[in-house]
């Protein structure tokens, strides 16, 4: 018997009364546990002949009129798909990269009976021991590395990241060696410099896209190692920027081309205009005029499993 007919067999012993009345709604459970199943065959990545990495964290969005009706179940719904997706990772030999979470959304776009299922594979990060997370932290950093939305700082002369306890950094994806790959930042005169090499590890270290062995890295890289992607960031702050060039004014009556006459002080290049900057978790920046109020609650409702 499957883990999907399973599934079906234990909804009918708890499907009664209320309970039963609720899932008269458009989207029947079985319906969400055959999509999480295919969503989990689709995107599961060959680790070797026998193993397959398979995404852990699942973003289910309901109507609202199936959310409202589901909601009050959500807790024991959540269970039981979970199980299922257990179920069917060790009969297909499926790893997950991390704990299996299920999150169901109310989405104002769908209508009753539509529904959408989503997937990523997130693994737990341990933080570099003793290093500050803090946003004064990150900014002071020259660079930093963002691992599922978080941002890591990164200074010389590096860290080495992978699943073991004698990483630096530690990420709990089966698809990671135990030492898989080693950041290394050097310092220079025109700056900090990183990149990244491979510790003879088993799935191998991606770069864009292309495997590579060492490779230099910019601000935006995307490395991923097993089924965890890092992006690199490399924030052009202030600090590293280059002084503005001065002009030397002209204090004779003639003045030269291109040179403003008269007396006065040296003259400074127009500095760009001040401005102010979002940093949202994905790293990116967003210029906002000062006046401008911060957009508002985006009013979704979600339960979490």
């Amino acid at each position: 018997m499957s883990a999907l007919n399973r599934f079906e067999q234990r909804l009918e012993h708890m499907v009664t009364g209320a309970f039963a009345r609720a899932f008269r709604s458009a989207v029947q459970p079985m319906e969400i546990a055959a999509a999480l199943q295919r969503e989990v065959d689709n995107s599961a990545q060959i680790l070797s002949r026998d193993r397959r990495l398979a995404p852990n964290n699942f973003s289910i969005d309901l109507s609202a009129t199936d959310f409202d009706r589901l909601s009050t179940y959500g807790e024991t719904l959540s269970r039981e798909l979970a199980s299922m997706l257990h179920e069917h990772a060790a009969e297909q030999h499926y790893l997950f990269a991390g704990p299996v979470r299920l999150n169901f959304s109310r989405a104002d776009d769908l209508t009753t009976g539509r529904f959408r299922v989503r997937s990523e594979a997130a693994a737990e990060v341990t933080p570099v021991p003793g290093q500050s997370m803090t946003d004064t932290a990150i900014s002071r950093a020259p660079m930093y590395l963002e691992i599922s939305g978080v941002r890591h700082p990164l200074e010389a002369p590096g860290v080495v990241i992978g699943r073991g306890t004698n990483a630096d950094l530690r990420i709990d994806d089966r698809g990671v060696s135990r030492r898989h790959a080693e950041f290394r930042v050097q310092q220079t005169t025109d700056g900090a410099t990183v990149s990244v090499l491979d510790l003879g590890s088993t799935n191998g270290t991606t770069v864009d896209g292309r495997r590579v062995q060492q490779s230099v890295l910019a601000d935006g890289s995307v490395v991923q190692i097993g089924a965890t992607r890092i992006v690199v960031g490399v924030p052009q702050t202030s600090k590293t920027r280059p002084p503005a060039p001065y002009r030397q004014a002209v204090t004779s009556q003639d003045p030269q081309p291109g040179q403003r006459g008269g007396g006065g002080q040296p003259e400074r290049e127009p500095d760009d205009q001040p401005g102010r900057f979002l940093l949202g978790r994905r790293g990116k920046k967003k210029q906002r005029p000062a006046d401008q109020p911060p957009s508002g609650d985006t009013r979704q409702r979600r339960w979490n499993g």
